[in-house]
């Protein structure tokens, strides 16, 4: 049964959602980011409200204060180790939740009091609604940033178009959001290995995990405020990680695209096995075997992209429409290929084996990127 049957479902048990909150001398914050968090469980019906303080060894009361909660909160939970960052502290408490909660969701919220407790029911309804991934956006309408500085605000944009024009996820406008409600089942399908980034880099490479996984994301406006106390978190050497960690998001998020130049590969020798075997041992003419080759390459091309490419994504259309598509953007290519083959070729005085490479280059990356976002779009 997902999610969505469950919360449909009169009968269904309690859903759990785990509150993820990372500490790091917060002992000003954390009891009203607490008690917050457990008033809007009343907002909400069919849910019970876990919170999981994963504490960096504070050094300002911070577990006093959590310690002396936990008396009057069964569902308030702590763990603590050594300070090594953001993403670091949440992996260590999304592995202690899934092992010893079994949640259904997951909530990523900071616990200095810049996101909005109250919203936590319109993240909690666009997962009953059956999107995996609900992130809380400064960058869309109603959302904002009002307290950051110029500076701070350049900074974010940059950053976040980074992570969405590399990291493949362009579709998110906000992707270092730390307010995110998440099913818990695609944080166990992530490559928790794969996000070896330990500050707040974290952020970006999971909301591109995620992705990776087929997560069916939604974004909801939230106004990011000042914190109510303390100091921001964020140094100098999170800033150098983030910017380190954009070329191998660049890489993970094409993965897609060399998996497809294999499949496409492959089909070339289809193409060609085939037109040997019809024209030299079943002596087919050579006027009609091509047709048929082509048409050979192309069913195969298809069913690898289709149950291996893009096998995560979660996608609407049927498979016989993604076939009548992906057929209509072969024909494109070959329009494409032909036409710079032959303008290269017959104007530039370009070598006729170059030209044509030229054409087959510019026409895959043309079928890639139609077909990535058109015959295999993400729901």
């Amino acid at each position: 049964m997902d999610l969505t049957d469950k919360y449909e479902s009169e009968n269904a048990m309690q859903a759990e959602a785990c509150f993820i909150l990372p500490t790091y001398n917060e002992q000003a914050n954390i009891q009203g980011t607490i008690e917050a968090i457990f008033e809007q469980q009343t907002r909400i019906s069919g849910y019970t409200f876990r919170i999981l303080v994963v504490d960096d060894n504070s050094s300002d009361g911070t577990q006093e204060t959590v310690n002396n909660l936990i008396e009057q909160h069964d569902f308030l939970h702590m763990i603590t180790g050594n300070k090594v960052g953001l993403g670091d502290a949440y992996k260590r408490g999304f592995h202690h939740a899934l092992t010893m909660f079994k949640p259904d969701v997951i909530f990523q919220m900071d616990s200095d009091g810049q996101h909005d407790p109250t919203l936590i029911p319109d993240f909690i309804h666009q997962i009953q609604q059956g999107f995996s991934l609900v992130v809380g956006s400064r960058f869309v309408k109603g959302g904002s940033t009002p307290e950051f500085s110029l500076r701070r605000r350049v900074i974010s944009k940059l950053g976040n178009f980074l992570v969405r024009y590399v990291g493949g996820v362009r579709h998110i406008k906000d992707c270092t959001s730390g307010y995110r409600c998440i099913a818990a089942s695609y944080i166990e399908k992530c490559n928790l290995g794969f996000l070896s980034t330990r500050g707040y880099s974290f952020q970006s490479s999971l909301i591109c995990e995620l992705v990776a996984q087929g997560a069916k994301s939604k974004e909801i406006p939230i106004v990011f405020t000042q914190r109510n106390a303390g100091e921001s978190k964020l140094s100098i050497k999170d800033q150098v990680e983030f910017l380190l960690n954009i070329p191998k998001l660049g890489f993970h998020s094409h993965k897609d695209f060399i998996k497809y130049s294999i499949v496409g590969f492959s089909g070339v020798l289809i193409n060609l096995g085939g037109y040997v075997f019809l024209t030299r041992y079943l002596g087919m003419a050579q006027e009609v075997a091509p047709l048929l080759s082509i048409e050979a390459s192309l069913l195969s091309n298809f069913w690898f992209n289709n149950f291996w490419t893009f096998k995560r994504r979660s996608i609407r259309t049927g498979v016989l429409s993604r076939l009548l598509q992906f057929h209509l953007v072969a024909g494109m290519s070959g329009i494409i290929n032909y036409a710079l083959f032959f303008l290269t070729y017959k104007y530039l005085m370009i070598n006729d084996i170059f030209a044509n490479l030229l054409g087959i280059g510019a026409a895959a990356i043309v079928n890639y990127l139609i077909n990535s976002n058109w015959t295999w779009k993400r729901q």
